[in-house]
C-alpha cells in the first residue's frame, strides 16, 4: 500500500444542487457529493466549503452519504471558524502585550471592556434580522483586534520615530493603515461568502473596528494612566465616543455590501475605503487642532459634527432594515417555494412580532435554537436573492444545506 501525499487544500464553495445532509452523521470527512473533490467536510450539521484532493489507496474503507469509496481521509479542518491563520499569527504578539497590560495595570484592560458594552448590542441589534454566525462575528472582532491591531501599532510606531512628530503619525499614517487593515479584515469574511448584503458590510465592519477599538483603548488607558491622564481619556474615548472607528469603518463596509449586492467588483468598492481613511484623518486632525489656542471651540465643533454623524448612521441603518423587511416579505413566499417549506411557516416567518410569537410558545431551548438557525438561514436566503430573483449556485447550494440542517434538528 503506498502511502498518499499530504491533501491539497482549497476553500470552494458547495456547488448546487444540494444533496440533503446525511442527518444523523457524525462530523468527518465524506466522499463530495458533487464531484468538485474526493473528500468534503460534514461539519455534522451542513456540508462545508473544505475540501481535499488526497489520492486515494487501496486497503482504507471510508462510506459516505455519496456511497462507499476506498481512500485515505485526509485529516479534520485545522481550524474552527472563528480563527484563521492571521488572526493567530498577530494574537501572539498582542496577547503578549496585553497580558503585560493585564499584569501591571489591570484597571485599563478593565476599563477597555466598556466600550465593548456600549458597541456590542448596537451591533447585535443592527444584526437582528439577518444573523450572523456568532463564529464569524468573533473572528471579525479578533481581527480588528489582534491583526490591524498588532499591524498598526508597528507601522504607526515606525512613521511617529522616522517623522519625529506624533501628529504626522495620527493624521496621516494611522488614517490609512488602520483603515487598511480593518477593510481586510471584512474582505476576509467575504472570501468566507458571509456577506450577502449592505447590511452584512455594516455589521462586519462594526465588528472589526469594534476589536480594534478595544485594543487601541487599552493602549491609551494605560498610557494616560502613567501621565494622571486616565480618567479624563477614559470619559472622552470610552464614554464620549465610542462609535468612532465603526463609524470610520462603516464606509468601507457599506461600499463592499454595495458591491456584493450589485455583483460588481469589489474594485468598485474603494470609495468607501477612500471615506473611512478621510474620515479618521479629520477626526484625529480635529483633536489634534483642539489642543491649540481656541482648542476648546474645535473640540465643540468636532462633538456636534460627531453626534450627527452619528445620528445619520442610525438613521440609514433604520432605512436599511426597514427596506429589508420588506424585501424579506416579499420574497419570503418565493422562498418556500423553490426550498419546500410548508405553507404555516410563511405565515409564521413573515414577521418579527409572528417570529417572536412562535418562539415564545417553544417549551425548550433546543427547539428555540432550531427556529432561530430556520430563521436565519432564510433570511440569509432572502437577502442572497435579493437582486434580481437569482442566486450564485454555489453560495445558493450552502445556505440551502443549513436551511435543511437547521429543519432537521442539526444545525448548532
Amino acid at each position: 500500500m503506498t502511502t498518499p501525499p499530504p491533501p491539497q487544500w482549497a476553500n470552494q464553495p458547495v456547488p448546487a444542487p444540494t444533496p440533503p445532509p446525511p442527518t444523523g452523521q457524525p462530523a468527518g470527512w465524506y466522499p463530495d457529493p458533487w464531484g468538485q473533490a474526493p473528500w468534503r467536510w460534514y461539519d455534522g450539521h451542513a456540508w462545508t466549503a473544505h475540501i481535499s484532493v488526497g489520492q486515494a489507496v487501496s486497503g482504507t474503507g471510508a462510506t459516505g452519504v455519496a456511497g462507499s469509496q476506498t481512500a485515505q481521509q485526509p485529516k479534520k479542518p485545522r481550524l474552527p471558524s472563528f480563527l484563521s491563520i492571521p488572526v493567530i499569527l498577530a494574537a501572539i504578539p498582542s496577547l503578549i502585550l496585553l497580558g503585560i497590560a493585564l499584569f501591571t495595570n489591570p484597571k485599563t484592560v478593565a476599563l477597555g471592556i466598556v466600550p465593548l458594552l456600549i458597541v456590542g448590542p448596537v451591533l447585535v441589534w443592527m444584526d437582528r434580522l439577518e444573523p450572523e454566525p456568532w463564529s464569524s462575528r468573533l473572528h471579525a472582532f479578533l481581527w480588528g483586534a489582534f491583526v490591524a491591531g498588532i499591524i498598526s501599532l508597528v507601522v504607526n510606531t515606525l512613521f511617529a520615530t522616522i517623522t519625529g512628530s506624533e501628529v504626522a503619525a495620527a493624521v496621516v499614517s494611522a488614517p490609512f493603515i488602520e483603515e487598511l487593515t480593518k477593510t481586510f479584515g471584512i474582505l476576509w469574511m467575504v472570501r468566507r461568502k458571509e456577506v450577502d448584503s449592505i447590511m452584512d458590510g455594516l455589521v462586519y465592519a462594526g465588528w472589526v473596528a469594534l476589536g480594534f477599538a478595544a485594543i487601541e483603548n487599552v493602549s491609551y488607558f494605560y498610557l494616560a494612566d502613567e501621565q494622571d491622564l486616565l480618567w479624563e481619556t477614559f470619559v472622552g474615548r470610552a464614554l464620549f465616543t465610542p462609535f468612532a472607528h465603526p463609524l470610520f469603518t462603516a464606509w468601507a463596509g457599506l461600499a463592499i455590501g454595495v458591491a456584493i449586492r450589485a455583483r460588481k467588483s469589489l474594485w468598485t468598492s474603494i470609495w468607501g475605503l477612500a471615506l473611512a481613511m478621510l474620515s479618521h484623518a479629520a477626526w484625529n486632525g480635529s483633536l489634534s487642532l483642539a489642543e491649540t489656542e481656541g482648542g476648546a471651540i474645535v473640540t465643540a465643533v468636532v462633538i456636534i459634527g460627531f453626534i450627527i454623524l452619528f445620528i445619520a448612521t442610525i438613521v440609514g441603518v433604520i432605512v436599511l432594515q426597514s427596506r429589508a423587511r420588506k424585501r424579506y416579505a416579499e420574497l419570503l413566499p418565493f422562498i418556500a417555494s423553490r426550498y419546500g417549506l410548508p405553507p404555516d411557516r410563511v405565515a409564521t416567518m413573515m414577521t418579527s412580532s409572528s417570529r417572536r410569537t412562535a418562539r415564545k410558545a417553544l417549551s425548550s431551548k433546543a427547539e428555540k435554537q432550531r427556529f432561530d438557525d430556520e430563521a436565519g438561514a432564510i433570511a440569509r436566503l432572502a437577502a442572497m436573492l435579493d437582486h434580481d430573483g437569482t442566486a450564485d449556485p454555489e453560495h445558493e447550494a450552502r445556505l440551502v444545506s443549513q436551511l435543511a440542517a437547521a429543519r432537521n434538528g442539526t444545525s448548532s
